[in-house]
């Protein structure tokens, strides 16, 4: 009975967490679908915009390796996690407030480093939850509501823009979201109790080989995946298809995402890796279908990509509780997205230049990388049953 009563609350703070990230999704992403056109109408130019959204991604994934580890170092997981929402999610209305476009940028910047203080601790936080109720299906749930804040926030931005047409007002619009996170958080807080949490002390903080096995072939997957940009830009260039269906190809690849973590989550519990590599299988081929000059060939490729995007949030982070000791989580989900952003990060400018130089190109570097993440993913896979 009282294994079924924890179970029960295990479920509970799970979807108190995807709540939350529901909220924060939709606040956060809701602000990125606008902010280079309104940094361009502050007066910032072409590079200015890129230079900055690219700097905060790599700032978004670089500073979880010390967020981290300081985790792990305090166990100060609640207040760290905490802190970044605080810092993630006030930094968008205060865009509506400001005076130029260099500021703009300094609270997009600001947004970003509060994604990377809080994530190791909350995804350090959700795994010794999801222990009680499979690490693939707390990871997959958590992923569906954080894409359905994802899709939804664009959409709520897209409908201020087009009543009112005001930047500033969808900027302080989305302070309601970002209140409503924080105070859903604050009630997962008291909600977490020590049943739940307990998990955390019953093993050493030494992470294992089979774990820096994995780091190499998530970051072999994330470098040959390509930014959605890259391939809006494609269909743009291309003149596949009108502006204004590119918003709605995002939010397609959002909804596949939200289904297929859910779906290959639950599958992850039951085969292990083996799922991992029925997935990247299934998404390797996106970049032949999304870089074609065939418009129901880039719908498929976009299917695609929202399948291997979906897989990527869910069981990669599941994997990550599944492979270390609860003691070091922290720090081995700060290692991950370090290694997953900084390769995304290459990848993405390799691609960009295969792009211009030969499509034929660019797809095979894409298709390779995954494919050549079998590799490690089939040796790991093997050592676990083995364990």
């Amino acid at each position: 009975m009282e294994e079924k009563t924890l179970k029960k609350r295990a479920y509970r703070i799970v979807l108190l967490f995807g709540i939350v990230s529901l909220l924060a999704d939709l606040t956060y992403e809701g602000a990125r679908s606008i902010i280079g056109p309104y940094m361009s109408l502050l007066g910032a130019s072409a590079f200015a915009v890129s230079f900055i959204a690219g700097l905060g991604e790599f700032v978004g994934y670089a500073l979880r390796l010390v967020f981290g580890y300081l985790a792990d170092r305090t166990r100060l997981y609640w207040g760290i996690t905490i802190t970044g929402y605080l810092i993630n999610l006030f930094s968008v209305p205060l865009l509506a407030l400001t005076p130029s476009w260099q500021w703009a940028g300094f609270l997009l910047l600001l947004e970003r480093m509060g994604k990377s203080v809080r994530a190791p601790s909350r995804d350090a936080l959700l795994s010794f939850a999801t222990k009680r109720m499979g690490h693939g299906l707390g990871f997959g749930v958590h992923e569906f509501f954080d894409q359905i804040g994802a899709l939804s926030g664009p959409l709520l931005v897209s409908a201020v823009m087009f009543l009112t047409g005001n930047y500033r007002l969808a900027f302080a619009l989305l302070g309601v979201p970002a209140f409503m996170a924080l105070l859903t958080l604050i009630y997962t807080r008291i909600s977490y109790t020590e049943s739940v949490k307990k998990d955390a002390e019953e093993e050493r903080d030494q992470l294992k080989s089979t774990f820096f096995l994995y780091i190499l072939a998530s970051s072999l997957v994330a470098m040959g995946y390509a930014d959605f940009a890259l391939m809006a830009y494609h269909i743009k260039t291309s003149a596949l298809l009108p502006d204004g269906w590119v918003p709605l190809l995002y939010a397609a690849a959002m909804g596949v995402d939200a289904i297929f973590a859910l779906l290959f989550g639950v599958l992850f519990d039951r085969i292990g890796f083996y799922a991992l590599m029925l997935g990247v299988l299934l998404a390797s081929p996106f970049s032949l279908f999304a870089f074609s000059l065939s418009v129901p060939a880039v719908w498929m490729g976009i299917v695609l990509w929202g399948l291997g995007m979906g897989i990527q949030e869910s069981i990669m982070r599941s994997a990550i509780a599944k492979l270390t000791p609860p003691q070091a989580r922290g720090k081995a989900f700060g290692i991950f997205h370090f290694f997953y952003g900084l390769f995304w990060f290459i990848g993405s400018a390799i691609l960009g230049y295969l792009y211009q130089v030969s499509l034929a190109y660019l797809m095979t570097f894409s298709v390779l990388c995954q494919i050549l993440s079998l590799v490690p993913l089939f040796i790991l896979s093997k050592r676990v049953s083995a364990m």
